[in-house]
Parts: structure tokens; C-alpha cells; sequence
């Protein structure tokens, strides 16, 4: 499982303290301690006004670097954003996201063509969230007909094919999970991703919901995920669930992060 540490995040109210208050030293703890917990990107998402959004990615991004070598994802609902900020990036990260609507793909896929650059896209176009799993293949069928022209991999894509509230669902994760294996059988290179969290929005203990929610996702292909790695419950399931998949040969890759007290009781 690539795990994408969401941490850094402007939307939450501790974070958007931190930012406010330029308190650097918070924001390089949850750096560093996203990236011993075993996160592959640190995600990076200011959620600031636009007039000094990019001046806000510059310094997190900065001192994220300060303290690890952990890749970045540069995370913006504004793709100008997202393609501004590469720069201040001492090595390729991940574009977190862009989509087929208006001209986002057309922004950052060519900046990214000949690189080492990953990027998440979304199932969902101008037309708004397609409600059914067909609608959604439709949009991925389109992303990878431009990540084509582009020469872009599969391997480099992470597909989000759009985690919803459970409590408004009219199928549980059916339709995501049929959208997921339709998606693998097609590239099986390709990288699956998806918010852990956006499933259990409005719910009561929402840990317990994320967590079952990941095992059926991770058996229906998922690969990539946006998550709390401090969770220890959640990493620990993510372990547990690869091993009982058959990704994980004699339980080595589980056994080795219950000795790197990645889970567990706190030793």
C-alpha cells in the first residue's frame, strides 16, 4: 500500500492554527513523524485564500524537506497552484489532483510528461460526480487516452475513483469497488487511490468504518491511499489485510513493521 500522509492539511483546525501562527516546528513534526510511520508522500494542502496560497505552499513544503526526504504531494483544488508549487520541490512528489474537468489534465500532464512526476486524477469531469460505475469508466477511459498522448505510464497515475459518504450511498461501495477492479483489469500497473476518511464523514466512530471500508477497497485492487499514518489500528489492518491478500510472502512485510513498532500496543 502507498500510503499518502495527509496530515499537513490547512482544513484541519490544529494545522490551520500552525499556519496562521507560522509555528514551524509543528508542521516539521508532522512531517517527520508521518514519514517514520512509513508514508511514502507527505501531502502537503494549505487551504488558505487563494491571494497567498502559493507563498503558504512555499514555506510548508519547505520546512516538510527541512526534515525528510519523503517525496511531496502538492495538494491544491487549484491546478495552478499545484503546477507553481513543483518548483519548490527538491525531487519529484505527486500532483494531488487533477481530473477532466476544465483544463486541469491539459496543465499538468505536460508538465509532468517527461518526468518522474506521479498524479492522482479524480473519475469526474465538467459534468460533475458520475453517479454510476459506467459514467466513471467513461472519464477514466478519457484520462488515459491523454495520459497516452502524453507518454505518461500507467505506473504513475493514482486513480481516485470518488470515495463518497457512506451515510448518502445508495449501494455501500459497490459502485467503487466495481469501478476499482474494472479499472485494475484494465492496467494492472496502475496505481488506485482515495481520502480513507471520506467514507465515514457524518458517521459515529468513524476509525472503525475507515478501517473496513480499506480491506474491501485493498481486495478489490486498491493500492494507494490518503490516510493517517499514525493510526496505528488502520496501518496495522493495512498489514494484516496484504498478508491475508497474498502480497505479502511468509508475512515478512508484517512481521518486520510490528518490530518497527508501526502497530500494536505502543512499545
Amino acid at each position: 500500500m502507498i500510503i499518502i500522509g495527509e496530515k499537513i492539511n490547512g482544513s484541519i483546525p490544529a494545522v490551520a492554527k500552525a499556519i496562521e501562527g507560522k509555528d514551524a516546528d509543528f508542521i516539521r513534526n508532522l512531517a517527520t513523524i508521518q514519514a517514520n510511520a512509513g508514508a511514502a508522500f507527505i501531502d502537503v494542502c494549505a487551504s488558505v485564500d487563494n491571494q497567498i496560497e502559493l507563498e503558504t505552499m512555499q514555506w510548508l513544503i519547505g520546512l516538510v524537506q527541512e526534515v525528510t526526504d519523503t517525496p511531496i504531494a502538492i495538494d491544491s483544488p487549484d491546478v495552478r497552484i499545484c503546477a507553481a508549487a513543483m518548483k519548490f520541490c527538491n525531487k519529484p512528489g505527486l500532483i494531488n489532483s487533477v481530473s477532466m474537468e476544465g483544463d486541469k489534465i491539459e496543465v499538468i500532464f505536460p508538465l509532468i510528461a517527461d518526468t518522474k512526476w506521479e498524479c492522482a486524477a479524480l473519475l469526474c469531469d465538467d459534468t460533475g460526480l458520475p453517479q454510476n460505475a459506467e459514467k466513471r469508466l467513461a472519464v477514466f477511459a478519457a484520462i488515459m487516452e491523454k495520459a497516452q498522448a502524453y507518454r505518461i505510464a500507467p505506473n504513475r497515475l493514482h486513480i481516485d475513483p470518488l470515495v463518497q459518504m457512506l451515510c448518502t450511498s445508495e449501494d455501500g461501495i459497490n459502485t467503487v469497488t466495481e469501478v476499482i477492479k474494472a479499472i485494475k483489469a484494465q492496467y494492472p500497473d496502475i496505481h488506485v487511490t482515495g481520502g480513507g476518511s471520506n467514507i465515514s464523514f457524518n458517521l459515529p466512530a468513524r476509525k472503525l468504518v475507515n478501517q473496513a471500508f480499506l480491506v474491501l477497497a485493498m481486495n478489490a485492487g486498491m493500492d494507494s491511499a490518503i490516510i493517517d499514518p499514525l493510526n496505528r489500528d488502520l496501518m496495522g489492518m493495512i498489514y494484516a489485510t496484504e498478508a491475508l491478500l497474498g502480497m505479502d510472502e511468509y508475512c515478512m512485510e508484517y512481521i518486520g513493521a510490528y518490530r518497527e513498532n508501526k502497530f500494536g500496543q505502543q512499545k
